[in-house]
């Protein structure tokens, strides 16, 4: 499993050290990705170094050193792989299988979409990544389990302030699905009309994807936080997962909104900017019930 991991990292180490060393290896010409501007390649880099933590994460879970470390240095890059794994090993195959059926992409009647990356791109690398994140879930719930599984089995319910926090996740989770829900059932408001026309098969499914993560991660929170019996895994994976996408691909795609270049028609708009940042904001409130949950636990196991 540690080796499946390792080797899975290697077509997007492989592309990202050509990028950032100047190839142009599956960049299309008028790709913004050929641009002069530094965000690229200060972008690339970040992603290199994201997918390079990966393996130093597997090696960390399956070798004796790896102990010695800190909970929070292995939960923190976790969270994080999670919640940018999760949504592309559920949303890949299902754009693949509409694909299959002759739905999504550039069909036919369909304006073709810039060019950004050749095709076989994403195929490699989101395959590369659906083998990541299977094979870190097979390493990390059993050391997880291991390491932490005592505090799954004892009693749930937390604190006021922290059943506050689990509301307003739930509720800005509503509000971020209830948007997508709108956009996804032919809804305009707050969209270009580029935007719109260019919100096809696969940007449906992303945005469905995203949703019913942020869903379940709040439900999840409130379960942790309102909860009378044992937590057991359930609600406990479904904060963990749900949340951590939220969160990081918030995070991401207000990031990615920061790029330059592209068409000005297309680029996100103050309405996708407050979808984005409530979705990152309700993984990160999932979050705060997370540490709550775990650290409470580990302040009861002390002394008196």
């Amino acid at each position: 499993m540690r080796a499946t991991a390792i080797a899975a990292t290697f077509p997007y180490l492989a592309l990202k050290s050509a990028w950032v060393a100047g190839s142009h290896i599956g960049i299309p010409e008028g790709s913004v990705l050929r641009g002069s501007s530094l965000f690229w390649p200060v972008v690339n880099t970040m992603t290199l170094l994201m997918d390079a933590a990966l393996v130093v994460l597997v090696l960390a879970l399956t070798r004796p050193w790896g102990r010695r470390i800190p909970s929070w240095l292995l939960l923190v890059p976790g969270f994080v792989a999670s919640g940018l794994l999760t949504p592309i090993v559920t949303g890949f195959p299902a754009q693949l299988l509409m694909r299959a059926f002759g739905v999504g992409g550039d069909t036919a009647g369909q304006a073709p979409r810039e060019p950004f990356l050749d095709g076989w791109v994403f195929n490699v690398v989101y395959a590369g990544f659906s083998v990541q994140a299977f094979a870190l879930a097979g390493l990390f719930v059993p050391y997880a389990k291991e390491r932490w599984g005592h505090l799954w089995r004892r009693p749930t319910g937390l604190s006021a302030g922290l059943r506050t926090v689990a509301v307003a996740a739930a509720a800005g989770a509503l509000a971020f699905a209830g948007a997508e829900a709108y956009w996804t059932l032919g809804g305009t408001a707050g969209l270009t009309d580029a935007l719109v026309a260019a919100r096809d098969a696969d940007a449906v499914m992303v945005g469905i994807v995203q949703a019913l993560c942020t869903l379940m991660g709040a439900a999840g929170a409130l379960l942790l936080a309102f909860g009378r019996g044992a937590a057991g895994r359930i609600p406990l994976a479904a904060a963990w997962v749900g949340g951590a996408a939220a969160a990081s691909w918030g995070l991401w795609v207000s990031l990615a909104a920061l790029a330059p270049g592209g068409d000005p028609a297309k680029k996100i708009t103050w309405a996708l900017h407050l979808a984005y940042a409530g979705q990152m904001i309700t993984g990160l409130l999932v979050a705060v019930v997370l540490t709550g949950f775990l650290t409470g636990f580990l302040a009861a196991r002390r002394p008196a």
